[in-house]
């Protein structure tokens, strides 16, 4: 059988962060629940930025890295949002421009709320496996951002603390026959969905949404998709069987609740039992996580990122994943990690990126909020102020980074810096 997975990945976390333990003072939030969200700075998309920015500026890193007879072989490009621009046209079509792909290339674009990303890279793997097209790559790209808006009268109460875990960015994937980050376990997948109003965005700039409801979902899903994936595949133990384990990380304290749980469910652990096996298997997906915020379904790829570059890859490990998209569906999902991963990993040099990001003060946050209203979904006509926060953009120079320049009649056009 051929093998397939992610031969690259890159992640990109924008041009502008905050620090969120400063925003957690400003907004009065209650010190101990903000803590349970393990948060510590966020991505914060600026005017010039949007889902294709993000998409083009996290894939064109791993193009770099190929001869061009490989990038002749993309031959499929999904891109999975749930930030759209367009309810027709695709941010495919703008990525595949920017990122000069060949025209043999299918285009296509993805929305499942968070769950988008794992369809998307399932869809590629599935691709690869057809062998209809032998040595072809696919390239997946999850971009999300999240534009909270100032109303008439200051902020509004309904953000509460998903305003500090809310992030923006991207995560590009190379999927291929090379699977040297991350080979995946064929065939050992469980997915498991229903219908659920838990979180939703019912116009396309504002989301909407019971929290409580969410966790619910959340942790049931959690549980089911792992029964239906150790169904699949025989002797699997939660706790024996995976080295490491990434989920999809809304913020870090449900992805300690969940993982909680599973560990009472699955192999009656005792709290200090849990907590040890917490810091040793999950903490290491939280790191980049911790950074960056939720960026829908792109963060579990972040999480699988930040597994292989803080953990110990000293020989092979699995690594099991735990996808979940509000509505709902999720899946569990499982791949073997190498050495080779991490050097590959750390070859893009996230923390370097993150590090670099103009760190924005809370006034100059709250400017952005009030100019958030500037790109909205349906724009038809603008110029984007390049000396908007013209501090981000001059860290920008030199990097070869792609950035909204105007909407002329809905059409985007974009520019390199």
């Amino acid at each position: 059988m051929v093998s397939a997975g992610i031969e690259s990945m890159n992640i990109f976390g924008g041009v502008a962060s905050l620090d969120v333990q400063k925003l957690a003072v400003h907004r009065n939030l209650d010190s101990g629940r903000f803590e349970n969200l393990l948060m510590k700075e966020k991505a914060v998309a600026l005017p010039y930025e949007d889902p294709v920015t993000f998409g083009v500026n996290a894939a064109l890193p791993i193009l770099k890295k190929l001869s061009k007879d490989d990038i002749e072989r993309i031959e499929l490009l999904i891109t999975c949002t749930e930030s759209g621009i367009d309810f027709g046209k695709s941010l495919s079509t703008y990525i595949h421009h920017y990122l000069q792909l060949p025209r043999n290339c299918r285009l296509f674009e993805i929305k499942q709320a968070c769950y988008a990303g794992t369809a998307g890279f399932q869809m590629a793997l599935n691709f690869i496996l057809s062998q209809t097209s032998p040595g072809a790559k696919a390239l997946v790209i999850t971009t999300d951002i999240s534009r909270f808006m100032v109303v008439e009268g200051g902020v509004t109460p309904d953000w509460s603390y998903a305003e500090p875990s809310s992030g923006a960015g991207a995560v590009a994937l190379l999927v291929s026959e090379k699977p040297n980050v991350f080979q995946v376990d064929v065939g050992a997948n469980g997915y498991y969905g229903y219908e659920v109003m838990d979180t939703c965005r019912p116009v396309p700039d504002e989301d909407a949404g019971d929290s409580d409801l969410s966790l619910m979902s959340y942790l049931d899903c959690c549980e089911n998709a792992f029964l239906e994936y150790q169904k699949r595949v025989s002797g699997v133990d939660y706790r024996d069987t995976f080295q490491y384990l990434t989920f999809h990380t809304p913020f870090g304290g449900m992805v300690k609740g969940a993982h909680r749980t599973m560990m009472r469910k699955m192999n009656k652990a005792k709290p200090n039992e849990i907590e040890e096996d917490f810091q040793q298997r999950v903490m290491p997906g939280l790191t980049l996580c911790q950074r960056v915020g939720n960026i829908m379904g792109g963060t579990i790829f972040l999480s699988l990122a930040s597994t292989i570059e803080n953990g110990e890859v000293n020989d092979a490990k699995r690594i099991g994943c735990f996808s979940y998209g509000s509505g709902c569906c999720s899946e569990f999902y499982s791949g073997i990690v190498t050495p080779e991963s991490k050097k590959i990993i750390e070859s893009f040099k996230y923390a370097k990126g993150l590090d670099s990001r103009y760190k924005l003060s809370i006034p100059e946050y709250e400017k952005v909020l009030r100019n958030s209203h500037t790109v909205k979904f349906g724009t038809r006509n603008v110029e984007i102020d390049h000396k908007f926060i013209p501090e981000a953009i001059e860290l920008s120079k030199g990097k070869n980074h792609l950035f909204l320049k105007r909407i002329s009649e809905f059409h985007r056009e974009y520019e390199w810096v």
